[in-house]
């Protein structure tokens, strides 16, 4: 699907299906329930979300003071960020998505399928990290990172000695 194409799914037909479903829900319990549904999702999700997100960042703290990368910990912050958020979305789908963002083993369900996904699209080629200048891919197809462009910004482009006293470069 091309990014137009998931952009027209999140801003347009996701927010439509949300109506519909609110609509549709609203004719079923009455007017009333379902606003008290979604008031109660968004004030339940906002204590769930805080309160995984101090655990999240107690765990982080807890790693980066045992000298371990905190990867799990960082995955586990975005996943409450966006469940939270999602949360504050009023609608049935994303309030389901995000509750289970934010449930710890959901979340790490979730998290399995989208870590399994991302190394297959590696493996494939299909997604290429640049970072330092460098190119890095696992894609036999891939550009070798001397081949790639140099980094736009040098390194000493932004130091005092470039800058003029107007602060415009290379004056």
């Amino acid at each position: 699907m091309s990014i137009l194409g998931r952009l027209a799914l999140l801003f347009v037909i996701v927010p439509l299906l949300e109506l519909a479903l609110l609509i549709q829900m609203g004719q079923w319990v009455g007017v009333r329930p379902t606003i008290g549904l979604v008031v109660l999702t968004g004030v339940g999700g906002a204590v769930l979300a805080r309160a995984q997100g101090l655990r999240t960042m107690w765990r982080l703290r807890h790693d980066l003071a045992n000298g371990r990368v905190p990867g799990q910990a960082i995955m586990d912050g975005m996943a409450v960020l966006a469940g939270g958020a999602l949360l504050l979305t009023p609608g049935v789908l994303t309030d389901l998505i995000g509750f289970s963002l934010l449930v710890p083993g959901t979340r790490h369900l979730i998290q399995k399928r989208i870590m399994a996904r991302l190394e297959r699209r590696i493996q494939e080629g299909a997604v290429q990290v640049v970072t330092g200048g460098e190119l890095w891919s696992r894609s036999p197809h891939a550009t070798p990172p001397h081949a790639t462009s140099p980094d736009p910004m040098p390194p000493d482009s932004m130091s005092p000695d470039s800058m003029s006293p107007s602060g415009s470069p290379g004056e």
